[in-house]
């Protein structure tokens, strides 16, 4: 087991640890009643969790002596709404919860999302831990304490900036991942490279197809990896005030297509479009290097990541819900661009009809 420790030390947040590994199901539990100990646990998961991992999982918290409870709604993005984390709150109201329960998020983003927006809301917060059973969960939106549900008009418009008591990936949680899903992973993997390290842009390179046939020692390398590079950015900018948006490349235009498709473009595919767009951009304008953005596609591509957005998705509807983004500013927005590989910028200034102009370049 590998622990990487997201130091803050905040009066609004605690320092917490991301363990990582495999086969640590019984340690994980351990280390949940050692030191996050609390008068009940209640695990939060989606259906489809639940049915491989649920009953697994509570009666490993029971077997050393926990009060554990389940607490289940149906699988997918479309369950990311108030109206199921408000029917989450009446089931704690109903299991006699209180401010010694302890939340356990098991399953993957949206389960993270709603489990800690609960959590920071119920009895006017209490804690919650992550097990994240995705290789986006794992990589990404586990760690860093943003939580929250979508609208109509928009995801995760409505949330918290709320940190988790702890972190456990156990890479076991990924042999039951369908590739589909899998591959949501490996764009959030991707990105970290291109923000951060182009040591580890060159890694995925070389070894994509070894990720993609779920090598223990190269997952739990770059799982780790991807952990350290966003919890150094988050201990510098906790409330996404100003570095932590570059951790958000590729997801300006990604949720607008996820948004439009009504899901049926996944996360990390919406991501995929939205890296190669903000890699066009930055080349068009000067920033990056023709090979540098030819690399990225690349990799999404090897990857098995679309690097084309669905021609029957139209350009002027993508660039309006792209303005219904939370992270615009009046009239702008901003998007993560690229000096190359390992160096993002913020550019909150970019014509419209260039916008327009790319998405037409790289529908299919």
């Amino acid at each position: 087991m590998r622990t990487v420790k997201v130091n803050l030390d905040r009066k609004w947040s605690s320092s917490y640890e991301i363990r990582i590994g495999r086969n640590i199901l019984d340690r994980t539990t351990l280390l949940i009643a050692k030191n996050h100990q609390a008068g009940r646990y209640v695990v939060i998961t989606d259906d489809c969790v639940g049915r491989l991992y649920g009953k697994k999982f509570i009666t490993s918290l029971k077997d050393i002596g926990l009060n554990a409870s389940l607490i289940e709604f149906p699988a997918g993005e479309a369950s990311k709404n108030i109206n199921t984390a408000m029917e989450i709150v009446g089931k704690l109201i109903e299991l006699e919860a209180d401010r010694q329960t302890c939340l356990i998020a098991l399953g993957g983003g949206v389960v993270g999302d709603v489990t800690g927006f609960v959590a920071s809301v119920f009895m006017r917060s209490v804690p919650y831990i992550q097990v994240p059973t995705t290789l986006v969960a794992q990589v990404d939106s586990s760690v860093g304490g943003k939580t929250g549900v979508d609208l109509p008009s928009g995801k995760n418009l409505v949330g918290t900036f709320y940190q988790p008591a702890a972190v456990f990936a156990s890479l076991n949680f990924l042999e039951t991942l369908p590739e589909k899903e899998f591959n949501n992973g490996l764009a959030e993997m991707i990105k970290y490279g291109i923000i951060d390290d182009e040591k580890l842009f060159r890694k995925l390179e070389d070894s994509v197809d070894g990720l993609k046939s779920r090598d223990s020692k190269l997952l739990l390398d770059v799982v780790e990896r991807c952990c350290q590079i966003k919890k150094a950015v988050v201990e510098i900018d906790e409330m996404e005030g100003g570095l932590r948006r570059i951790l958000n490349f590729g997801h300006t235009l990604g949720h607008a297509v996820e948004s439009l498709s009504r899901y049926s473009i996944t996360h990390g595919e919406g991501v995929a479009m939205g890296m190669v767009a903000a890699a066009r951009i930055s080349e068009k304008m000067g920033y990056l290097k023709r090979s540098e953005a030819g690399r990225i596609e690349t990799l999404i591509h090897r990857a098995g990541l679309p690097v084309k957005i669905p021609g029957a998705l139209d350009a002027e509807k993508i660039i309006g819900q792209m303005k219904r983004d939370k992270k615009k500013q009046g009239d702008h927005v901003h998007f993560v661009l690229l000096k190359k590989i390992g160096m993002p910028f913020i550019n909150g200034n970019i014509e419209q009809k260039m916008i327009a102009n790319i998405i037409e370049e790289i529908k299919s």
